[in-house]
């Protein structure tokens, strides 16, 4: 009995043993469910400016390597076609409606530091949770997501106020302006509106003064000197406004305080840089968040000497492989740190790539590779699909590619659940987890439906049929290119979402994107058996969909999309603003 009792402890005592050896120690438990985050996002970047998505000609041997350490996306979506609506939409996981970052107008982003609208402070952030959560939260670089409600330093809009510990960057987004040799690039059209106005008024003004002083017209002298004050009136009222764009939006600031008022664009990628590096190192003993948010390659394309005419693809070109390189910068400080096996790296674009940015005979502008349309477009691929990669040595394979749609609203709840958070409650999140896709321990995203808006008028959904593989496209509005067919509005700079400039279909344009991802050949009733079927069904998912919609206070309405003096940023006295802080250093 002696016997048998001893062979039984020692059967109970071996597995034991052998499962606490083989168990791993708390740390590393904690930091595989806390890893270190950085998030990488280009803007304006085309998906076919990317090597391992298909460019043989633009080098980009970083990004290439992050995509041949982890995970490559081939559907991966942006909420939005634009800056301020995208980055919102990734910033709070919800489609940018919710939130009343989506426009009515055709004012479909934050035009100036000095407006009043901007991302909400009751939305919720990932980089808020985040911080909550004991993380170290930086954000470097691009924002354009407002500034100020309501007085000059408010700041209701700022990164700050959103959940990130440090910020380093542009409160607004690069533009030609910005670059005093470039063409003024903001608001273009309207402008030369508002200098044809001005023009006709002083013309006629002048001409009725002629005619009192030789007796044709009989006008009183009161009468023109109020035309006149009426007149000069005018011209101040939008000159002091888009006559000093460079000043007013072209700003630099850490934290709260504006360090270039305007920006010296030749420093700028250096500064951004350093910025990154040392937040890596000042932060490597602790988890950390890091955003950084690229200029490149939004116009100007600021880029170094370095690296001009270095591609064969242009100023662009150079541009995508000065950003490229920054990639690898950031790489090796996480290597040389030893922080690579315990740190999630995301690369992505805000949207695709800007087709109609030319200046004579020179693309400003991306390239989206196979996939119709571009920047702006709410229902085309290419102003939506992006690249999307992840990479996180021992926890997600090397070399997988996903063929799966996904979204850039997925990141909220993916490094929500990573850090150990909580999604809100009180909310609708539109994001899915991708850590189980990702790793192979799912086949299919949790995505369904996706929902492509252009401004808050929706213009396509797609349905991911999961048991066939088909993914379903239906486009209920297209923009009307010009010329025809040539694949983008050449005549606007950028294509509408609602007015003469769109075309509604019903029925709606169907494609299936698992067999005609460039979108060529619509099907028909005649063409395809299930198009009642499929019609039908995102039909009832859009009404879904709708139905979980509040009314929200619009962000950017007219009213909070003009510039405010009262609130525009400003390192002197306003609106003698004007310093070089960076300079000093």
């Amino acid at each position: 009995a002696s016997f048998f009792l001893l062979c039984f402890r020692t059967s109970l005592i071996r597995p034991l043993i052998c499962g606490l050896l083989l168990q791993p120690p708390v740390a590393q438990l904690s930091i595989i469910t806390r890893p270190n985050i950085v998030l990488l996002m280009a803007d304006d970047l085309g998906i076919g400016d990317v090597g391992c998505y298909g460019n043989d000609t633009i080098r980009t041997p970083n990004i290439d390597r992050l995509a041949k350490e982890g995970v490559k996306l081939t559907q991966h979506i942006a909420a939005a076609p634009l800056c301020t609506p995208s980055r919102a939409a990734f910033l709070t996981g919800r489609y940018p409606l919710r939130s009343g970052m989506d426009a009515v107008n055709n004012y479909r982003v934050i035009f100036w530091n000095g407006c009043s609208g901007g991302l909400p402070p009751n939305e919720t952030t990932f980089a808020r949770i985040l911080q909550q959560e004991g993380y170290s939260t930086g954000l470097i670089g691009k924002w354009h997501q407002g500034v100020n409600c309501e007085s000059r330093n408010d700041h209701c809009h700022h990164p700050l106020k959103h959940g990130f510990d440090y910020f380093y960057g542009m409160p607004f987004t690069l533009i030609s302006d910005c670059q005093p040799t470039e063409a003024p690039e903001m608001d273009r059209p309207f402008r030369r509106k508002l200098w044809f106005s001005t023009q006709m008024i002083g013309l006629a003004i002048l001409t009725a003064a002629l005619g009192r002083l030789t007796g044709l017209i009989s006008v009183s002298w009161k009468t023109l000197t109020c035309l006149a004050g009426f007149s000069l009136l005018f011209f101040i009222c939008w000159f002091s406004s888009y006559g000093f764009v460079r000043y007013w939006n072209c700003i630099m600031m850490r934290n709260h305080e504006v360090t270039e008022q305007p920006m010296v664009t030749d420093r700028t990628t250096s500064n951004i840089l350093r910025e990154s590096i040392s937040f890596v190192e000042r932060n490597k003993h602790k988890p950390f968040l890091l955003f950084l948010s690229f200029l490149h390659s939004h116009t100007p394309l600021i880029t170094t000497e370095k690296f001009l005419g270095r591609s064969s693809h242009g100023l662009y070109g150079d541009n995508v492989e000065e950003m490229d390189w920054m990639v690898g910068q950031v790489l090796d400080v996480i290597d040389k740190e030893g922080l690579k096996n315990t740190t999630l790296v995301y690369f992505a674009s805000d949207h695709g790539g800007w087709l109609e940015r030319q200046e004579g005979q020179r693309q400003l502008g991306g390239w989206n590779g196979i996939y119709r349309g571009g920047k702006a477009m709410g229902g085309w691929e290419g102003g939506i699909r992006v690249p999307g990669i992840f990479r996180w040595p021992g926890v997600l394979p090397a070399g997988k590619v996903i063929n799966e749609p996904t979204s850039l609203m997925d990141i909220y709840p993916t490094v929500v659940n990573l850090a150990g958070g909580v999604l809100p409650q009180d909310r609708v999140i539109d994001g899915r987890d991708l850590m189980p896709l990702l790793r192979g321990m799912v086949e299919h995203s949790e995505h369904e439906f996706l929902f492509h808006y252009c401004g808050i008028h929706l213009h396509a959904a797609r349905w991911h049929q999961k048991d066939s593989g088909a993914i379903w496209k239906a486009h209920y509005v297209t923009p009307i290119f010009h010329p025809l067919g040539a694949g983008a509005c050449y005549d606007r700079g950028i294509c509408p979402c609602f007015g003469e400039g769109v075309t509604h279909h019903d029925p709606p344009l169907l494609f299936d994107l698992s067999q005609d991802p460039s979108e060529a050949k619509p099907l028909s009733a005649d063409t395809e058996p299930l198009f009642d079927t499929v019609i039908k069904n995102i039909g009832r998912a859009i009404e879904e969909h709708r139905s979980t919609l509040t009314p929200v206070p619009e962000q950017l309405s007219m009213y909070n999309v003009v510039w405010k003096p009262w609130l525009q940023l400003c390192c002197g006295t306003f609106p003698f603003c004007w310093c070089d802080k960076e300079g000093d250093n």
